[in-house]
């Protein structure tokens, strides 16, 4: 069964896409621990980091990477915190986090955000990728 995220890459659930190639998609996490906190996941449906191949897991990181430098620019924030935890779904995620504190990096404090807020956030995200 595919995971939510290849349904999400699918089309089959609507997300708020941040950034897209031909092998990887980010989009803002929809219960972020921050305003920004965005998931970087390859196409290819892969349950664990450590199980992609080179070339997946070298163009996931640099990918992310670019997400990352793009989403410093768009949200203030004093680092951009990096999380690979991969337990709620079975399909390899990089988080990236804007962080101004250690507790937005621990999963246990959310922000809550209005569809127009998410909307405004990956169009200010995407704006800071080209």
């Amino acid at each position: 069964m595919a995971s939510i995220f290849t349904k999400i890459i699918n089309g089959e659930i609507p997300s708020y896409k941040v950034a897209e190639t031909d092998d990887f998609y980010a989009f803002l996490d929809i219960n972020p621990n921050a305003k920004g906190h965005t998931l970087c996941i390859p196409k290819k449906e892969v349950n664990r980091l450590f199980d992609l191949d080179k070339e997946t897991y070298d163009g996931l990181m640099e990918f992310s990477r670019t997400v990352a430098l793009g989403l410093r620019e768009a949200i203030p924030c004093k680092r951009v915190g990096m999380s690979v935890i991969g337990l709620e779904v079975p399909h390899v995620h990089v988080h990236l986090i804007p962080l101004n504190h250690m507790g937005e990096m621990t999963f246990q404090e959310k922000v809550s955000l209005s569809p127009e807020e998410f909307e405004a956030t990956a169009a200010a995200i995407r704006a800071q990728l080209k």
